[in-house]
């Protein structure tokens, strides 16, 4: 069939018309791009589009610059490990020897057993002395081998061992032990070692993330974490009232072994040193403030022993219901104080004492200490701590309803009442 133009119908000839302007518009914006160069092609990119592939090119956002593995506060949120790689290296453990006299059996002494001997023949065992091994951690202050412990983890040990993380062993000598504070320090001989970075704990406050590093059961290098649960937890609070610490409580895990371990920060700085557990408590820790043990391992280290400062005073915290006891037991006639006033109230005054010196009385009630008020015993005891021995400390005390300053001048603490 022959088919001429005129025959296409109507509607066919629209459609080609439609193409033929859309292909030339296509061609002619083709070779306008083709045209461009990159980086005019980029400015067409919308600024919201995150990515945009072409035939001609690919414009996308740069890639993040990677985080420095060792950089603590940066992008990584595994702070906790960042803390662990920078002071696990410095934390170590040690293996302490001593010498314990063996208990002699008490057979001998069975009456059973006396009747077949006259007094002065009654046989005297003669058994050697045991050694008790006990491992606890510790960590290294500086460089040259200055190393950090609790007192109770060395105290009366024979021998001594320390071993780094990464395998080597040194013998440890006990260079001073204070069991005052439960602080002790250890010297290897060694140079260029892992050391810690000390931290602060004036801002410290509940709720922080703490972080514990030891050796708890054996287990070497074992890390727990958790927060700081309050601050100023007294010696008596701790179960442990013959020490003078005010400690750091913390639900991070802390077990038999972790003694001496480092407590850290979010920034892997020692805030504290692991020192005790409560046998009756479930998940709390205590650790000693690392400003009072840096204070003593520095004493410990030039001398050998802790100086601390000393006034020769019991004392309570003010109370209606202690007042009343006081008169009671010594026979006094204290004036009962109102619900609202506070101070420490001096029950007992040593002989020969600063107090006793200085004409501190019992019944006395210490209100403020350089002029700082003090509202517990704790208190007194840390304003004590931090002075020096025969310096003057004025002391603001409330006498029969009448405030008055004594001034009393601390001595070194007898050996007989550490």
């Amino acid at each position: 069939m022959d088919l001429s133009p005129k025959q296409f119908p109507r509607q066919l000839a629209w459609v080609a018309a439609a193409l033929a302007v859309g292909c030339g518009a296509g061609w002619t914006a083709h070779r306008h791009i083709s045209q461009l160069s990159p980086d005019n092609i980029a400015a067409l990119v919308p600024e919201s589009a995150s990515a945009l592939t072409t035939s001609l090119t690919q414009v996308a956002e740069p890639t993040p610059e990677p985080t420095t593995p060792n950089q603590l506060g940066g992008t990584n949120e595994n702070f906790i490990a960042l803390a662990v790689e920078r002071v696990g290296p410095a934390v170590v453990r040690i293996d302490a020897e001593r010498t314990v006299p063996e208990i002699s059996p008490d057979a001998f002494n069975n009456p059973f057993f006396r009747r077949f001997f006259e007094e002065d023949e009654v046989p005297q065992p003669e058994l050697p002395d045991r050694l008790e091994q006990g491992t606890g951690s510790g960590f290294i202050l500086t460089a040259n081998g200055q190393i950090l412990t609790n007192a109770h983890v060395v105290e009366g040990a024979k021998t001594v061992q320390v071993t780094l993380r990464d395998g080597r062993q040194f013998d440890g000598r006990v260079a001073g032990v204070d069991s005052v504070t439960d602080v002790a320090v250890v010297k290897i001989q060694a140079e260029s070692l892992p050391a810690v970075q000390l931290g602060s704990t004036q801002d410290l406050a509940p709720g922080q993330w703490a972080i514990a590093i030891g050796n708890p059961l054996g287990l070497d290098n074992t890390v727990t974490a958790g927060i700081i649960s309050a601050l100023g937890r007294s010696s008596n609070q701790v179960g442990i009232p013959d020490k003078r610490v005010q400690f750091i409580q913390t639900d991070a895990a802390i077990n038999p072994g972790n003694s001496g371990g480092p407590l850290l920060n979010d920034r892997g700085e020692v805030i504290g040193m692991n020192t005790a557990i409560r046998a009756n408590a479930q998940g709390l820790g205590f650790a000693i403030p690392i400003e009072t043990a840096k204070r003593i391992a520095d004493q410990l280290f030039a001398t050998g022993q802790a100086q601390h400062p000393f006034l020769g005073i019991q004392m309570v915290e003010l109370s209606p219901e202690m007042v009343d006891r006081v008169n009671q037991e010594q026979e006094l006639d204290l004036p009962i104080p109102e619900e609202d006033e506070l101070g420490v109230l001096i029950v007992g005054v040593l002989s020969n004492s600063p107090a006793q010196e200085a004409g501190l009385e019992i019944g006395d009630v210490i209100r403020e200490i350089e002029g700082s008020p003090v509202v517990t015993p704790p208190d007194v005891q840390t304003r004590v701590e931090v002075s020096k021995i025969g310096d003057t400390l004025n002391l603001k005390i409330n006498r029969d309803g009448r405030d008055q300053t004594i001034a009393v001048k601390p001595a070194a603490m007898p050996t007989d009442l550490r």
